[in-house]
């Protein structure tokens, strides 16, 4: 492919030098000189158009496909939508201005189509939340949305992911699960800081980073989950955390994190965070005083005699009078279920 294209440029870049010299026949005479001129003339050209074709043609061809591969599914309608409409407003424009003299006849129609093109495209697309919810409120568009297929994006809330609930590694399952109802939403520099920490000095944060990347692969290749890499911004605010909680704030959308400070940091601000942590929480079976239970002690806990032990789900069980039984399974009581900011801990007593 990459041959054809670079023999094709060769080819064009030959006719455009043949092109130029015929319109200038007065600067290559018939001597020897002038023929081996032109002949240079030409071998130029054909170098040249051999060299570049692949960078006017190929090159852009496949960042503009990365691009729009990149978009989600309201993005792409909303962009070829405003585009549409701005060229037919364009055309519209363009036919009483088609009779001013020229070169104005001929030069303002295509630059008012160009103009209004683009600017209808841009305003869409930053206003496809309200336009798809104008549409719905008119009964044009499902309420309720349609359920993508395998292979589709979906639309739906913005959901801004924190780098510490992608580097947590729980969020692909979720994902795919269900869990998450609308789009993943990753800013550009949630990659630039997951980046950063990939290519740290120390290993274990080396380890980390490259997971996190990892795990936006894989989300993003996930034909279940709705998955956006966001160019947006928040200028004038220097901390990720404060750009994401902005981000969401301004489309009404919500943070998944795992980070305590930042879950709390986006509730007073009034944004919807959903804590990987919480939902982990939530899952883990209920415990009632007078549940039994069957338990094996691996280590001493805080308070004289006291065992501690770890169900499957990392609830920990702390055993009043286990302490000298280590490395043991014991049948124990639940007494109290605490809980707390680390998670759940429960209290019980050793069977007689």
């Amino acid at each position: 492919m990459m041959r054809f294209v670079r023999l094709t440029g060769g080819a064009s870049g030959a006719i455009v030098a043949i092109t130029l010299a015929s319109g200038a026949p007065g600067f290559f005479d018939p001597s020897v000189a002038g023929r081996l001129l032109l002949a240079a003339w030409i071998t130029a050209w054909t170098v040249i158009g051999y060299s570049i074709m692949p960078y006017i043609t190929v090159q852009p061809a496949g960042r503009l496909v990365r691009n729009v591969m990149d978009l989600s599914t309201s993005e792409f309608v909303a962009a070829v939508g405003g585009l549409t409409l701005g060229l037919l407003m364009g055309v519209l424009l363009g036919v009483p201005l088609s009779h001013l003299p020229d070169p104005y006849g001929w030069m303002l129609p295509i630059g008012v189509s160009v103009v209004l093109g683009l600017g209808m495209m841009g305003s869409t697309v930053a206003k496809r939340v309200d336009l798809f919810e104008g549409l719905r409120s008119l009964g044009l568009l499902d309420r309720a949305g349609v359920r993508a297929e395998p292979g589709q994006r979906s639309d739906g809330p913005a959901v801004y992911v924190d780098t510490s609930a992608i580097i947590d590694g729980r969020i692909t399952d979720v994902a795919a699960a269900g869990f998450l109802i609308g789009t993943l939403v990753v800013p550009r520099f949630v990659l630039d800081e997951l980046q950063r920490i990939a290519d740290h000095g120390d290993t274990a944060r080396r380890t980390r980073g490259r997971r996190g990347l990892d795990i936006l692969s894989q989300l993003q290749k996930d034909p279940r989950v709705s998955f956006e890499l966001s160019d947006e911004d928040a200028p004038g605010i220097e901390e990720v955390d404060g750009k994401l909680v902005s981000l969401a704030r301004a489309r009404n959308g919500a943070v998944l994190t795992t980070d305590y400070n930042l879950n709390r940091v986006a509730q007073l601000q009034g944004v919807r965070v959903l804590n990987l942590n919480h939902l982990a929480n939530a899952l883990k079976p209920d415990f009632l005083p007078g549940e039994e239970m069957r338990v094996k002690v691996i280590q001493q806990g805080k308070e004289a005699g006291q065992g501690v032990a770890f169900l499957d789900d990392g609830t920990m069980i702390v055993v009043e009078g286990g302490g000298s039984h280590l490395q043991t399974e014991l049948d124990v009581t639940v007494t109290r279920v605490l809980q707390t900011v680390a998670g759940r801990m429960v209290f019980a007593h050793r069977r007689p």
